[in-house]
């Protein structure tokens, strides 16, 4: 899960297109199967397959600073009222593994979200 900062709900709308189309492509190139990805205005779930040995804080780092300078480059208009400062995700994230047997509970529990 990554979650902007200070959780403002600026994924909306083209941004929010953007953003899960930039995420969407470079894990893509990466070699990751992205297998359902959602969220809401101020946070996104993806649930993904990598290989054993991808180093994932790597992956998400590079994910969130690609995301976050493009995302800033294109939309710096409709960011300036949520961000001062050159930023766009929290320092945080979220990282689990989930079994086979659970991956369908959290793919339905991803596609739930952002339904109001």
């Amino acid at each position: 899960m990554l979650v902007t900062k200070y959780r403002h709900p600026v994924l909306t709308g083209e941004v929010k297109d953007f953003v899960y189309s930039y995420l969407k492509e470079k894990m893509e190139l990466a070699g990751l199967s992205i297998l359902e990805m959602n969220g809401e205005p101020d946070h996104v779930h993806i649930l993904f397959e990598a290989v054993p040995n991808m180093d994932l804080a790597k992956m998400v780092n590079a994910l969130k600073t690609g995301s976050s300078r493009m995302t800033r480059k294109h939309f710096a208009d409709e960011l300036a009222p949520y961000y001062w400062k050159p930023v766009f995700w929290s320092m945080s994230y979220f990282i689990c593994t989930v079994s086979d047997r659970n991956a369908e509970t959290v793919k339905r529990y991803i596609q739930d979200q952002d339904i109001k």
